[in-house]
């Protein structure tokens, strides 16, 4: 009997529902990974900010699983949810679920990550209001039109989400390197694990056991 699956899609605007941004590349990687072996029985859809927790559809879709007996497939994790007691309500469900950009990733991979991201997202946040007021102490000028003329704020979000993006996926590796270490398990193995998991460098290449010991050495202490 074929893996049975219901697929839950996220988009964070009425314009991307609308329009089909973003929902497109999610069902391709649905179809994708549904052509390797199952059947979808049905779709659900949610438009909302990636910060709620207000995911109608996706309790339905929770719901319809546990009817059908079926896994609920998730394009990318981060169509879930920055918050990490959504996805702990998610885990304890109870219902089996699965990412397709991160097939092998287990329960406990994805608390820690959950997690992090909601830590990084607090830290951005407390950073850029320390440093607002800290320009405002010495007197300068913010929300000036030459501080925002279209090209800069495109430039500031690209950094801002560039930084954001390699923070947090070495955040998230050197817990799981941490958690993993602490089972006593060696580099060697460890390396192979994470790279198994789909974790990525932040340059996009797989992790080399060096890479593995220098992470375990920056966030052992945190």
């Amino acid at each position: 009997m074929e893996t049975r699956y219901i697929a839950y899609y996220r988009v964070s605007t009425q314009k991307q529902g609308v329009s089909g941004l973003g929902l497109e590349a999610q069902r391709t990687d649905v179809n994708r990974f549904i052509s390797k072996g199952g059947e979808l029985i049905t779709e659900y859809q949610d438009i909302e900010s990636g910060k709620k927790n207000d995911r109608p559809n996706l309790i339905k879709a929770i719901d319809e699983c546990k009817k059908q007996n079926a896994i609920l497939l998730i394009a990318k994790l981060d169509r879930l949810s920055r918050n990490a007691s959504f996805i702990f309500m998610l885990r304890d469900s109870k219902v089996d679920f699965v990412c397709c950009d991160m097939p092998n990733a287990n329960t406990v991979t994805i608390g820690i990550m959950a997690v992090l991201a909601q830590d990084e997202r607090e830290r951005i946040s407390h950073r850029t209001k320390s440093a607002l007021a800290e320009l405002k102490k010495k007197g300068k000028k913010l929300g000036t039109p030459e501080n925002l003329t279209d090209k800069a704020r495109e430039t500031s979000l690209q950094i801002r989400q560039q930084n954001a993006i390699e923070d947090e996926n070495n955040r998230k590796a050197g817990a799981l390197i941490i958690a993993l270490r602490k089972q006593d398990k060696s580099f060697y193995q460890i390396t192979k694990e994470i790279n198994e998991l789909g974790f990525k460098t932040r340059t996009g290449k797989l992790f080399q056991q060096n890479q593995v010991q220098i992470l375990y050495n920056r966030y052992k202490e945190d």
